[in-house]
């Protein structure tokens, strides 16, 4: 075992005032799991690629692990898989491969097909099993599960728990849950790291953040009483010093000594009052700054004249002789939110594509309510380009509460002066999420909305559909979220039988 040390680590980017990391310092043991949390923007990225050296930057990083980045890049696809595998670890052998996709129940027979013909599960569990066999590698794992199904994600989550010596980015909380052992997390004003998996790691967030919350609470009260101490102090100091040139008693003159002797009293007492106002004022300002805050978001539901939406009976789909998906049944009502699941290949994108009006071959019957407005969000970011502002007149979208909607979902005003193809994988996907949410809709087609979204905004998201409660008919592989929003599971992998309802 040996540590990975970075020590007062300051970057940012040319084009930035504002840096992403600045003065960091912490330690990772290199046979951790270490699960990598933060908000989109925060440099998680950013922080893999200052491992591996593609940046400059002040401060130290130290390791004795040669770091290795997945996805690793193939430059060359259409290469026989075999081949690529042996270009990333040529010291390996092919039982040895063949041992390792074994473990996350990968066939062989992969390895002797072009990579171009691999499915994304395929790939991942490929290139994985290369890395690691690497002698003296250290993963850096960067999303691994965007587009995986759920039965993939199980099995590259197992293969995961029984190795050591990774950091891995992903959104995920069933699958960190799963194969993580310590969380390194970018927070809003430091980097921490805690022992445990995402769901221990999250319960002590929520524990520590109620912790300042209530203290904040009562140092407000604190400061509010504080604050009137010091008025009322103020005033008995005044009506004192006023007595100094008061009406004689009784013929008496005002001892004027014992009068100062008060107000000196007086005064001294209002700066202990003072001073523990502001010592009070200076905790609370040390509190909260750690709580990741998510505003409610909106959605713009339509009410439709009927209770069902859509339905489907029997459909099934093939490409010349080759079957897609068979005997899918489903009803879309009002306030239904159906997960259409299943393996990659089994037909679920087009399935969308063929409510969405693109020309799909097709048997069965399929009715789509008259008038029926829908709002989609594609798997696909590539091709957003240009500015926020051409875009939301492009698709003739509120641009006020279309930016007030990217606010929400935690984009930075600086983001908004940007070009979309600069943007993060992350922000592009909030830009789909931002639009279907502004967009006048009465059923919402979401497929794999959440790849690239971080953890707090897939809550916020789960939030936001508890609420409102719309027709929607959804692909997403995040177990969690399947479990908290699904009305009711289709799966679309079943060709011999009538999918559950």
């Amino acid at each position: 075992m040996s540590r990975i040390q970075v020590s007062d680590l300051t970057f940012a980017y040319e084009s930035s005032y504002d840096p992403i990391f600045e003065h960091v310092s912490f330690q990772v043991d290199t046979d951790w799991k270490l699960g990598f949390i933060g908000r989109n923007g925060r440099g998680k990225t950013t922080f893999l690629n200052l491992l591996l050296g593609k940046y400059d930057y002040s401060g130290r990083i130290s390791a004795s692990v040669d770091f290795e980045y997945f996805p690793y890049p193939v430059k060359n696809p259409d290469d026989m898989t075999l081949q690529i595998v042996e270009a990333i670890n040529p010291t390996s052998e092919s039982w040895q491969i063949i041992k390792e996709l074994n473990l996350m129940d990968a066939d062989p027979g992969v390895l002797y097909r072009p990579f171009s013909t691999l499915s994304n599960g395929e790939r991942t569990k490929v290139l994985l099993a290369a890395l690691f066999l690497k002698e003296n590698a250290f993963l850096l794992i960067d999303e691994p599960t965007n587009h995986l199904d759920i039965r993939a994600r199980e099995k590259v989550a197992g293969y995961l728990n029984t190795k050591k010596g990774f950091i891995l980015v992903s959104h995920d909380r069933t699958f960190l849950d799963k194969c993580i052992d310590h969380v390194l997390s970018i927070n809003k004003t430091n980097i921490e790291i805690q022992k445990g998996n995402f769901s221990s790691w999250y319960a002590n967030k929520e524990a520590a953040d109620q912790m300042e919350r209530e203290r904040n609470a009562q140092l407000k009260q604190d400061i509010r009483h504080l604050e009137e101490a010091s008025r009322r102090t103020e005033r008995w100091s005044d009506q004192i010093e006023k007595t100094k040139t008061g009406t004689r008693v009784a013929g008496l003159r005002p001892d004027r000594g014992h009068i100062g002797h008060q107000a000196a009293k007086m005064m001294k007492r209002s700066k202990s009052t003072q001073k523990r106002q502001q010592n009070a004022i200076t905790e609370k300002q040390g509190l909260l700054k750690n709580i990741e805050t998510t505003d409610d978001l909106k959605l713009n539901l339509l009410s439709y004249h009927t209770d069902v939406l859509l339905t489907m009976e029997d459909i099934g789909i093939c490409y010349g002789e080759t079957p897609v998906c068979l005997n899918i049944n489903l009803t879309i009502r009002k306030g239904d939110r159906i997960c259409l699941r299943g393996k990659n290949g089994c037909g679920k994108t087009s399935l969308i594509r063929l409510i969405l009006g693109d020309p799909i071959p097709y048997t069965g019957t399929f009715r789509l309510g008259s008038g029926i407005k829908i709002s989609y969000i594609s798997q696909d970011t590539s091709w957003l380009r240009g500015g926020l502002t051409d875009f939301a007149k492009e698709y003739r979208l509120n641009e006020t509460i279309f930016k007030a909607l990217l606010r929400k979902l935690d984009f930075d005003r600086i983001q908004f002066e940007k070009n979309m193809e600069e943007f993060s994988e992350g922000q592009k996907k909030k830009v789909l999420l931002a639009k279907s949410l502004c967009e006048p809709a009465h059923l919402f087609i979401w497929d794999e909305p959440l790849n690239f979204i971080d953890i707090f905004s897939r809550m916020q998201i789960e939030a936001l559909l508890t609420e409102y409660q719309p027709a929607m008919l959804f692909v997403e592989h995040d177990e969690s979220f399947q479990q908290k929003i699904a009305t009711q599971i289709i799966d679309a992998s079943k060709k011999d039988e009538t999918p559950n309802m």
